[in-house]
Order: C-alpha cells, then structure tokens, then sequence
C-alpha cells in the first residue's frame, strides 16, 4: 500500500488553517518513506492568496475551486488511492466530501478518518445523533487524530469506530529550528495563535493579564483577528506571521507561550503543534496546563507549567536569559530524540501495514 489521497484543509497555507505544519510535517516524513501521496485542498477563505509555501516536490497538490462540482471532480480521484483520508475541517462541504470520497474510495483501500480538532468534531457528533460521519464510523477502517489520548479513543469507540489512535503533533527538522534572532520579534514573551471563540478567554487570563502585571516587559502577540481586541501598551500586535517567519518569532524573545483552546485542555493529551515547533527551535515554553504534559516533556526542566495568568507572571518575572536559555536547550534536545514527524510516520506506518493485513490486502 503506498498510494494515499488526503482531503484536508490546506496543505500550501496556513491562513486560518493551524492544521497546516502538521499536515506538512507528516506527510512529508510519509514520503520518506516511499509514500506517494496527493493533498486535496479547496480554495476557500483566500487562503491560496496566503500560501506559505509552494507545492512540495514530495506531495502532489490539487486545489479544486470552492463549487460542489468541483468537489465531486476531486472526490472522484479518491479510486486510484490504496490510502483514502478524509481529514476534520477542510472548511467546504465537509459532510458532502466526506460522503463523496468514501463512496468512491475502491474496494479493498483503506479508509481513514483523520481528525485534527477531536474535541470540536466529538461535540459536534453528540449533539447530532444522525450525523453522516456518525453513522458512517462503524464502515471506516479506522479513526486517526492528532491528539485527546485515552479520552479521544473511548469516545470515538462509544460512537461506533472500529479503532481510533492519537497520531500526535511533532517536530518537522528541516522546517523548525533554531535560527538567529531578529530585532522585529524581540520581546519578553511571545504568543502565537489565531483568534478563536474557545481560545479568547484563556489568551485574555495567561496573556494579556500577565501583560498588564509586568508593564516593564515587552510583549507580542501573532496570529489572526486580534486587530479590534484592546491590548496594553507594552503588548504589540503583529497580525499573521507566515511559517517561514516562526523560527524567528520563536527564537528571539527570552520565553514563549502556548496556550491551549478551551476544548483541548479539557480533553488533554492534546500538545498543540506550536509546543513542539517553539521548542524544536530551541525556545524556553511556558505552557498552560494539560493532562498528559508528563508524557512529552519535563516540567521545569524542558518546560514551564502554569496554571493561570499569575503562574505566567511569576515564571516570567523570575527567568533569567541564561536559564531561558538552558531549558529551551533541555527541550530542544527532548523533542529530536522523541518527537520528530518521523517518530510519528512510523507509528502511521505500523497501523497501516497492521490494518492492510488485517483485511487481507497485500502491504
């Protein structure tokens, strides 16, 4: 088995599209590995007028228009794949896509959900009890997500899915590293990340309050639709930053945060793909808190752990640029030896060749 066809999002931008480095990193290790492999990506909130990257000449990319015949037309490719994913949140048509490319999937190829917002897509099925993917779960092969742990796993079983596995975020090397830093992003602490409903708050509470504590720091914030938000004078709003610009915002200021969305705290085991991005660029993290954060990294050695807006305050008001220094280095060291994209497009792999042969399809 080594063709695969993937529906997804975006593949080339990562314009409202926070999937996007994960889709890049994976995929691009499942080419290593001697996958061939098309992205299917609608072109749909402008997100081709912000690409960050040109067609890779490890993926074939295929941009359909924002039209239901378009959709049909890309769907219909699906049938020449061993490999068919339908990936959570393209963003047109999704139940209609999702419909589409499995019915035209061929007989014997593996038909994969992939999800990459578990919380979202699981509140979504519960609240539907007649939800096409909810009836379709017991058909597909198999689930993946990119996070939610034990809790993502029963929930997806309890409504039907023969087998579900977290296939987590990563570090893609050859795209996230250190680099030297550049006086634009020069800050006490950075944060990056779009402006969302159940992100909002938690920005507001581990942010922007501690913005307000520290009024000697400097502060800035990347990421979408912050232009209206009020904001202190000793924080600056930089708007989207381009992946090419991420190594640079991580690097230079003495610490960055990660700030989970309401949804994947709750859920946990659900490390953001900026957790390992900032600290594969060798950065000190400061992280909000979420179950299972043992399992990747170090508390106070490869990481900083806060509770709350004053958790942040206080680490940030007690760190020192050598100590910055030290644990982002701790970290950096953590995630090349155990979090890499190759790790994770070995564990697909397995799961591939396992199911391949489970339904008695040659490997």
């Amino acid at each position: 088995m080594k063709s695969i066809a993937f529906y997804g999002s975006s593949l080339l931008s990562s314009y409202w599209n926070g999937a996007a480095t994960y889709y890049r990193g994976l995929l691009r290790a499942l080419a290593a590995r001697g996958y061939e492999i098309t992205f299917y990506e609608p072109d749909v909130y402008d997100r081709q007028k912000h690409r960050d990257i040109d067609p890779p000449d490890w993926c074939r990319v295929v941009v359909y228009d924002g039209t239901v015949p378009a959709l049909k037309a890309a769907a219909a490719e699906a049938r020449h794949a061993d490999i068919v994913v339908k990936a959570s949140g393209v963003g047109f048509e999704d139940d209609l896509l999702l419909a589409e490319v499995f019915a035209a999937a061929r007989p014997g190829a593996l038909r994969i959900f992939w999800d990459v917002d578990a919380p979202a897509t699981l509140a979504e099925l519960r609240a539907a009890p007649d939800h096409p993917l909810r009836r379709m779960l017991p058909d597909l092969d198999m689930v993946l997500t990119y996070g939610g742990g034990d809790p993502v796993v029963s929930a997806y079983r309890g409504l039907g899915a023969r087998a579900c596995v977290p296939i987590y975020n990563a570090l893609d090397p050859s795209t996230h590293h250190p680099v030297p830093p550049e006086p634009r992003f020069a800050a006490d602490l950075g944060f990056l990340g779009n402006r969302l409903p159940d992100r909002e708050a938690r920005v507001a509470e581990f942010f922007i309050g501690p913005a307000l504590r520290l009024p000697d720091q400097r502060f800035i914030l990347g990421g979408s639709g912050w232009h209206d938000y009020p904001l202190p004078a000793n924080l600056r709003s930089l708007g989207h930053v381009p992946t090419a610009d991420h190594n640079a915002f991580n690097t230079t200021p003495r610490a960055v945060l990660n700030i989970a969305r309401d949804s994947m705290a709750e859920v946990g085991f659900s490390p953001a793909t900026r957790v390992f991005e900032a600290t594969g660029a060798g950065a000190c993290l400061i992280t909000d808190y979420w179950q299972g954060i043992e399992q990747f990294f170090k508390p106070d050695e490869e990481i900083l752990v806060a509770r709350d807006g004053q958790d942040v305050a206080e680490h940030l008001a007690a760190l020192r640029p050598g100590e910055a220094r030290e644990i982002g280095a701790r970290a950096l060291g953590r995630v090349l030896r155990e979090h890499t994209y190759d790790h994770r497009a070995a564990d697909a792999c397995a799961l591939f060749r396992t199911h391949a042969l489970g339904a008695g399809i040659p490997s």
